[in-house]
């Protein structure tokens, strides 16, 4: 059998918040099929542990970049870095987040300030600072990991769906604007995925932690791998005429 051919090779992808979790299954994702990749987290050890297995793994460059996406000064960091170390940027994936879960009346100033910067700024600011690159080579594929409780109205989400529908939003307008550019602009939407923070929060509240897996038909949380492989193909050329979508990977918690 030939060698297979790794259809993102020589390309250069951002994954946001990729030192744990969904991000760390992307990034190997992308890893796997030749992109080069720039790993972001907060936790200095998890984050340079993550880049050096990518690299490894996938026989591809790989660099890191810590610090609170939510902050323009560490976005415009981050992108210079990643031009400077890995090359032209062709994906961006914003998965960076993390909401505090609360019902809504739970909720203070700093709550929801630290749902909306954690949730949304992350997501604007990459973009930002991304897109002129991508308009130069006229090429590009944004990801947005949104949430499908946007869509269904998930008990205790309705701060971090304000933060998470807007990332949603911003898709479409993104992808209408950019479409000459040849710049697709999608987000995938998950339910409860497997895995620490899921575990965390059953422990907390494992009957609201149910809930949120009775709502879904296939009866189970997404797996962080089935999420990846949707990033990977909306990210591939694959997906080329795929643009201002909402791609729900979610067991069919919500349908159409």
């Amino acid at each position: 059998m030939g060698i297979q051919h790794r259809t993102l090779e020589g390309q250069t992808a951002i994954v946001t918040g990729s030192s744990n979790g969904i991000g760390t299954a992307i990034a190997h994702r992308l890893g796997e099929e030749g992109a080069n990749v720039m790993i972001t987290g907060m936790n200095e050890e998890r984050t340079k542990k993550v880049c050096e297995e990518v690299a490894e793994q996938h026989d591809v460059k790989s660099h890191y970049f810590l610090g609170d996406l939510s902050l323009e000064k560490n976005v415009m960091d981050m992108v210079e870095q990643t031009v400077d170390q890995l090359g032209n940027i062709d994906i961006l994936v914003n998965n960076a987040g993390g909401g505090v879960i609360l019902p809504f009346l739970e909720h203070d100033a700093e709550t929801l300030k630290k749902t909306i910067d954690r949730n949304l700024w992350t997501v604007i600011w990459p973009c930002r600072y991304v897109l002129p690159h991508m308009v130069e080579q006229n090429y590009g594929r944004i990801i947005m990991v949104g949430a499908d409780s946007v869509r269904n109205g998930l008990w205790q989400h309705a701060a971090y769906n304000a933060a998470k529908g807007g990332g949603h939003a911003l898709t479409t307008g993104l992808a209408r604007e950019f479409a000459p550019y040849d710049i697709t602009v999608n987000t995938i939407a998950p339910p409860a995925v497997e895995g620490e923070q899921y575990e965390n929060f059953k422990q907390k509240n494992p009957e609201m932690a149910q809930k949120y897996i009775d709502i879904i038909p296939k009866g189970r949380a997404a797996k962080m791998e089935e999420v990846a492989d949707a990033v990977w193909y909306l990210a591939s050329e694959r997906a080329s005429f795929i643009t201002g979508q909402v791609i729900s990977v979610n067991g069919g918690s919500t349908m159409l």
